[in-house]
């Protein structure tokens, strides 16, 4: 299909209008201590359902990521190595108003930055499990160009799940991602992270509709488990603006549950997949059989 050619939504891609007492008062929490979600920046099609349960993953780090990505929304530009040392004071004080049990920490990428974000990522975690001892906090990280060193910071802060998205097949990685990402760098973050703490769990997800084949899909899940990535979510793409890549293809239900079951018999231990899925979509429900 070409670039030019507009797919019409199927019947299942539907979501409902934000709306609800809980949803309002999420909003108003965030706004009040300034925080930004991925819900919002990334023009997330579940915001009505997840804040309407009272949960929402905060992005750190600003509103401003060094890496244009030509699936997301969020804004390029240079931040100018400016950081908010007040931040993960703020967001723990999200977490324990929100009462949150499971909290997810996600970030732009930050290459203005030494350590490209880490340290702060890293503050964020505890702080949060400062203020809430029994909170679960996953992070779903950049690729910290990957350096080791930047990826130890984050996980000497004790995060329960870590998190980073190979996004898309091998093949089409060029296309989609900023050049400075890679597919083998994905990998490598992932396979460093399930290393070092081989008694944490290691998370990623895969956008379908942007033209892979289901062989492609088949063996970027095959890679991920041969990273040690035990936890995935597969999701349809979904177009954010004009500006970005159209969608190629509409995945079926059917098509997710197939790729779902194919995941659980490669050894996945918790998955997610459906069209409105996302990488920190009901995150506590996937990551909950893993922490028991």
């Amino acid at each position: 299909m070409s670039e030019s050619a507009v797919l019409r939504h199927p019947p299942w891609i539907r979501t409902r209008l934000p709306t609800g007492e809980t949803f309002a008062t999420t909003k108003a929490i965030l706004d009040g201590l300034r925080l930004t979600t991925v819900c919002r920046e990334a023009l997330c099609p579940n915001i009505g359902e997840c804040w309407g349960h009272g949960v929402a993953t905060l992005m750190v780090l600003g509103e401003i990521c060094t890496r244009g990505c030509r699936f997301c929304a969020v804004t390029t530009g240079n931040p100018g190595g400016f950081v908010d040392p007040t931040e993960p004071q703020r967001v723990a004080t999200a977490v324990q108003l929100l009462k949150l049990k499971y909290v997810v920490i996600t970030s732009v990428d930050r290459d203005d930055l030494p350590d490209q974000g880490a340290g702060h990522f890293a503050d964020c975690v505890r702080a949060i499990k400062r203020r809430v001892s029994d909170v679960r906090v996953e992070v779903l990280t950049p690729d910290f160009s990957g350096i080791e060193s930047c990826i130890d910071t984050v996980l000497e802060s004790e995060p329960d799940v870590f998190g980073h998205n190979i996004e898309t097949v091998r093949r089409l990685t060029p296309k989609v991602r900023d050049r400075r990402a890679g597919y083998d760098q994905s990998l490598k973050v992932l396979a460093y992270a399930r290393q070092k703490r081989p008694q944490k769990y290691t998370k990623s997800s895969i956008m379908l509709g942007l033209g892979e084949a289901e062989d492609e899909v088949i063996e970027t899940m095959k890679d991920l488990r041969r990273a040690g990535v035990e936890l995935l979510a597969l999701g349809q793409y979904l177009q954010p603006t004009k500006k970005h890549l159209p969608v190629v293809e509409y995945v079926t239900p059917e098509k997710f549950m197939k790729y779902g079951h194919l995941a659980r018999s490669l050894g996945f231990k918790g998955v997610a997949s459906a069209p409105f899925v996302r990488s920190s979509y009901r995150a506590d429900a996937l990551a909950r059989p893993t922490l028991q």
